[in-house]
């Protein structure tokens, strides 16, 4: 009987949230799109922790939709809880978090999927990348069925030869306990793709009508709500909000996990894969800060129709027995319900610095790779991940140039350089710690940034994209006329200024003078400013930031033009560096194996010194010479 044989523009494999946004990017580009998962009930799943955002992955969601992406539009449909976290501090690092109703999460994804013309779901297992030329041609199926297709992209996440282990339980299942996908690795390596074997690793989950509250802290939200989408109306997401909580480990805890560190396949060589060092397990934080008499517990629900809840920073793979003991020595779980018991899962996962920034592999062309398959870890890095991968096998094969975010861009940017252009021996995380231009890449001005990216891409309408201009004049306005409007010394000034406790003036000073004194806020200047135009606050957050923080913002623009600079001289592809004279040996190596694009990326590759960047700068213009 002869196999099914079906032909498309591109085959995404998996449809976690990298797998979405690619195959959103791709169908809502014009071309036809198939979506593989071993599950499509398994859809933009959240296998670990009930939330979107946070600490940086706040600013990677808030640029996935100014781009264009989708993540934001569904958090904000399906939050049972906001935060926006940091605002004690300055802005370059407040960041949104939303608790999020998994189910209702993961249905309302697979709904804009199945809405969403020229794309395709089907639930099948891929064993095999299909080439031709040193291109992706296609996928084959565990069926046997072909499907032909112009580009194809990787999103696999962790279900690629996935083992779950906890004590000396090992199962071959994905997260969850879902399939894993078995036979598409050995497929990959005889490509010569280069594997590695990472691990990650998720908390119990509890019966919250087994938990005692009182001996908890209560977490509320923001009481306005500020949504993750640019497009979503602010009044929608004022709405009721469910509450998480606050407990904390303590010596109890920390002797039992200590008396069965034996017993851990993390410690006794059963977990073979690497996990990530910025969120360790339970295990390894009691070992690791062995000085610490007590670690923070958060008590999250899994959403708005079950009493299922999430013992946020307790990931485990300890025995069931110690996981009883440990979690009921917490104080409020005492005489908590196991629902399900935490885990570490392997799987395999590809050294990402086989890829180019646009995430397509160096030596297959119209093969890309998104998501936690990259090494790196996160709902939002990989989502980020998916709609760049998209994005860039839709403009190879609509013969348009591919984009690159670079790092003065947007934390995209900094997650896929750092990806491609760094040693990663762990799953990658986003921090706020790792963008050097952290002012100038808020997460409340992602849209001024990145939305004329996304339209020039052909995701962003037209309307969108003329609103945005909109706002911008509207901001370049404001600022210009508090530059210019003047107050004097006068009674009524010197009133003003003493209610806010700020020194009065000795001559007249502009309102932007004024504004740029740390206690001042836009919103109290109005008291001194009768011609004040009645501006949107989305408008009014950014005149202030620009203004309080003019000096800090130049500073970083000077920075990132000296950055641009390299990052604009291309390196030849075909560069033979074997020939570059006065080389060392050791970055003749490293540039062979990495291939840099740029001088930008060559430098920051480990063990390029900046002698080497200088010899090649010159060797470069003698060859244009």
């Amino acid at each position: 009987m002869p196999n099914v044989e079906e032909y498309t523009d591109v085959v995404v494999i998996g449809a976690g949230h990298a797998g979405c946004e690619a195959g959103l990017a791709c169908a809502r580009l014009g071309l036809d799109t198939v979506v593989f998962t071993v599950s499509v009930d398994s859809i933009a799943l959240m296998p670990c922790n009930p939330n979107i955002g946070g600490s940086s992955k706040g600013h990677l969601v808030r640029e996935l939709d100014a781009l264009g992406g989708e993540m934001g539009k569904v958090i904000d449909r399906t939050f049972i809880q906001s935060k926006m976290l940091n605002v004690s501090k300055g802005p370059a690092v407040h960041s949104l978090r939303a608790q999020a109703d998994k189910a209702e999460y993961s249905r309302t994804m697979r709904m804009v999927l199945e809405e969403t013309e020229r794309l395709q779901i089907v639930q099948a297992e891929v064993t095999e990348i299909l080439t031709k030329d040193q291109r992706a041609a296609g996928v084959r199926l565990y069926s046997g069925a072909v499907y032909h297709a112009r580009a194809v992209i990787l999103c696999t996440g962790t279900y690629l030869k996935a083992r779950c282990i906890y004590g000396d339980v090992s199962t071959y299942t994905g997260p969850n306990g879902l399939q894993a996908a078995n036979h598409l690795t050995n497929s990959l390596k005889r490509l010569g793709i280069e594997m590695y074997r990472f691990k990650t690793g998720t908390p119990a989950r509890i019966d919250g009508r087994t938990v005692d509250f009182s001996k908890m802290e209560e977490q509320f939200g923001d009481k306005r709500v500020v949504p993750f989408s640019f497009t979503t109306d602010p009044e929608s997401v004022q709405k009721e909000q469910d509450s998480c909580w606050l407990t904390y480990t303590n010596e109890k805890t920390h002797e039992i996990i200590r008396s069965n560190l034996d017993r851990s396949p993390l410690y006794s060589g059963a977990i073979e894969g690497t996990g990530p060092r910025y969120c360790p397990s339970i295990e390894d934080k009691v070992v690791r800060f062995a000085d610490r008499s007590r670690h923070q517990v958060f008590i999250e629900p899994e959403g708005r129709y079950t009493s299922e809840m999430y013992v946020g920073g307790m990931s485990s793979s300890l025995p069931e027995d110690v996981q009883h003991a440990m979690y009921h020595s917490v104080p409020g779980l005492e005489h908590a319900k196991i629902v399900r018991n935490a885990y570490a899962i392997e799987y395999d996962c590809i050294n990402p610095q086989q890829l180019l920034p646009t995430l397509e592999f160096k030596k297959i062309k119209g093969l890309f790779s998104g998501g936690q398959f990259n090494g790196s870890s996160g709902y939002e890095e990989a989502a980020c991940q998916g709609l760049i991968a998209g994005i860039n096998a839709s403009m190879e094969i609509l013969g348009r140039e591919q984009i690159v975010i670079d790092r003065s861009q947007g934390y995209i940017g900094v997650l896929i350089d750092d990806l491609v252009t760094k040693e990663n021996h762990e799953p990658y995380r986003m921090m706020t710690s790792r963008s050097e231009y952290r002012l100038l890449l808020r997460q409340d001005n992602a849209d001024q940034r990145l939305t004329p990216v996304g339209y020039q891409v052909g995701l962003i309408s037209k309307e969108r994209y003329e609103k945005l201009l909109q706002k911008k004049e509207q901001i370049r306005l404001e600022k210009e006329r508090l530059e210019k409007t003047m107050t004097g010394a006068n009674g009524s000034t010197q009133a003003f200024l003493e209610k806010y406790h700020s020194t009065g003036l000795k001559t007249a000073a502009s309102l932007a003078e004024i504004l740029r004194r740390p206690e001042m806020k836009y919103t109290y200047l109005k008291e001194i400013d009768p011609e004040r135009p009645d501006l949107p606050l989305e408008v009014t957050e950014q005149v202030e930031i620009d203004i309080k923080y003019d000096g800090y913002i130049r500073r970083q623009l000077k920075q990132v033009e000296q950055f641009q600079k390299l990052e604009q001289k291309k390196i030849p592809e075909d560069l033979d560096y074997d020939k570059v004279p006065s080389l060392r040996l050791e970055a003749v190596q490293k540039l062979k194996a990495f291939r840099p694009i740029s001088m930008g990326q060559a430098s920051r590759i480990s063990g390029v010194s900046p002698a080497d960047l200088s010899v090649l700068l010159i060797y470069l213009e003698q060859k244009k010479g």
